[in-house]
């Protein structure tokens, strides 16, 4: 059964049970997560598995070393094993989904067996684009691993480039996931975060907190951000408080700054903002598509 996504969790915070998804859209983010999944492991006496895919194993080990962790001793011990999806996923010419999911389990309790503290495993997804045999399985996979890991002393983080998965493909494996990675803040104060993230599968800006003439400056600034991404722009109004008049301004002026073709799609916005759009006009500019909240975007 697939679920819905339905947690966001700092990645210092990822612990034991958690199987969540990490979807991005630039090197630098996946850097920062795996650098800081792989190294808390190890800090906290972890057995740590990490499957590479486009980044070759001795990339990963110089993100360790520039952030400042000698990955030598932790590799001569077994505590760390930076391998490739070939040798893992793939390590009988085709992907098997069960023989997979067996395998961590025993990683699991060979980990807690040789005294480490618990076992995670991160792992690039860019090898079921091959059309490699069995990758038809890859959904009741991670549905799976979120059954075996629950409750263990087991952590996971599935890697998706959102460059290279399109959204249907990203949304359907994000909902195997009881939970994602929640990305580095464009922008952070005690009332409002600003945050790059994924909606259906497509990339989003999420408004969490509250926006009024203190944090208008701070919204246009990541609306300037998000419209250097490719395609329409999605500001997630789901989890957002308030909002005043200049902020509205901002969301209509980014649209209007939308080259021909592309559109803004401010989505679950309260149904009273709405109205103040409809009422004002800025509802009949092209390129800016307001949906209130709870309807279908």
């Amino acid at each position: 059964m697939i679920t819905q996504t339905d947690r966001e969790l700092r990645v210092h915070d990822v612990g034991h049970g958690d199987h969540v998804c990490l979807a991005y859209a630039d090197d630098a983010e996946q850097r920062r997560v795996v650098t800081a999944y792989v190294s808390a492991g190890l800090e906290r006496g972890e057995r740590v598995l990490y499957l590479a895919d486009q980044d070759a194993p001795g990339r990963v080990l110089d993100w360790l070393a520039s952030a400042g962790w000698d990955p030598r001793r932790a590799l001569a011990s077994g505590g760390l094993v930076v391998t490739t999806a070939e040798e893992g996923y793939l390590a009988g010419g085709s992907f098997d989904a069960e023989a997979m999911v067996a395998t961590l389990r025993r990683e699991v309790e060979d980990s807690l067996a040789a005294g480490y503290r618990g076992f995670r495993v991160s792992g690039e997804m860019g090898w079921a684009l091959r059309g490699v045999p069995g990758t038809e399985q890859l959904e009741r996979y991670e549905t799976r691993v979120t059954e075996v890991f629950a409750g263990q002393a087991a952590s996971a983080i599935c890697q998706y480039d959102a460059r290279r998965f399109g959204p249907d493909a990203l949304d359907a494996f994000d909902r195997c996931h009881p939970g994602a990675v929640e990305p580095a803040e464009l922008y952070g104060s005690a009332g409002l975060r600003l945050l790059p993230s994924f909606r259906a599968g497509r990339r989003a800006l999420r408004v969490v907190g509250t926006v009024d003439y203190r944090a208008t400056e701070a919204l246009a600034g990541a609306l300037e951000t998000a419209l250097q991404w490719p395609g329409d722009v999605w500001v997630d109004m789901s989890e957002l408080e308030f909002i005043d008049l200049a902020g509205v301004r901002a969301l209509a002026h980014a649209a209007g700054r939308m080259p021909a073709g592309r559109r803004l799609h401010v989505v679950d916005l309260a149904p009273l903002m709405c109205q103040v759009i409809s009422m004002v006009g800025w509802d009949e500019t092209p390129s800016l598509v307001v949906s209130a909240r709870g309807a279908t975007a």
